[in-house]
């Protein structure tokens, strides 16, 4: 029985990686287009990201945006989380449900309602629009990871804390946070992969200058299908499996 579900579960992840094995190796192919078999294996594309200035600006774009993201999500989902676990708050479920709408609510609704606020607010078309957007769906995340590392925390630990009289943002910063750091590490993570990744509602927020490599990689592939968004998803894909090496890392020399 053992060895049916080992292969069940190996022919599911051969399932849900095969996209990116059969995409990555065409990030490196010289032919012109997307095709196999590869003529020959090069560099040619990455080179093209890198001195291309609509490829390099949209990197950049992305990482500006990516880490403001970040920095917010996991402030404002720290936050939330913290607030719905306070026992003395009322309806918390129904709270939690809120925090939890922009995961379910399509994204094309989202972009909608959401380039009507802005244009009322007068701050559509802008960098600081799209890092709010980008908020809005990434802070769930963080809400989910950094409930689970808190309800992991034993509330004996805080409050011998409080009765040697350590004052509350003591208790916090000493004792809460660092037990709860795994889920947030792990909330910034999925918030940093979830703005890098995100282009529907880049489309409806952003402007003309606020072109990220999302945004950039759609544009292209409407326009003029190059290889050269085989080397963008490469980036995207081995970025975001480095961020989950070293979460993993840090959570094991944590535990160690």
């Amino acid at each position: 029985m053992s060895h049916i579900k080992a292969i069940y579960a190996s022919l599911i992840v051969i399932f849900l990686m095969a996209p990116l094995l059969v995409m990555l190796p065409l990030a490196f192919t010289s032919s012109a287009f997307l095709a196999y078999p590869i003529p020959e294996f090069s560099t040619r594309w990455f080179e093209e990201l890198f001195t291309n200035s609509v490829w390099s600006r949209a990197i950049v774009n992305s990482l500006i945006v990516a880490s403001a993201t970040t920095v917010l999500a996991v402030v404002l989902g720290t936050l939330g989380a913290l607030g719905l676990r306070s026992q003395a708050l009322v309806m918390s479920s129904q709270i939690r449900t809120l925090f939890l709408l922009p995961m379910v609510v399509p994204a094309v609704v989202l972009g909608v309602g959401m380039q009507a606020l802005f244009v009322r607010l007068g701050i559509n078309s802008s960098f600081f629009s799209v890092i709010v957007a980008h908020t809005v769906i990434a802070m769930p995340f963080v809400v989910i990871s950094v409930s689970g590392a808190l309800a992991g925390i034993d509330r004996r630990v805080e409050l011998a804390a409080e009765s040697l009289g350590a004052p509350s943002w003591k208790v916090f910063s000493l004792v809460t946070l660092p037990l709860a750091m795994p889920g947030l590490l792990s909330g910034a993570a999925l918030a940093f992969a979830t703005s890098l990744d995100e282009v529907v509602l880049t489309l409806f927020v952003a402007g003309p200058n606020q072109r990220t490599l999302a945004r950039q990689m759609f544009s292209t592939l409407r326009e003029n299908i190059s290889p050269a968004i085989a080397s963008a998803a490469f980036i995207i894909i081995v970025g975001t499996m480095v961020i989950a090496v070293l979460l993993l890392m840090t959570r094991q020399h944590r535990k160690a």
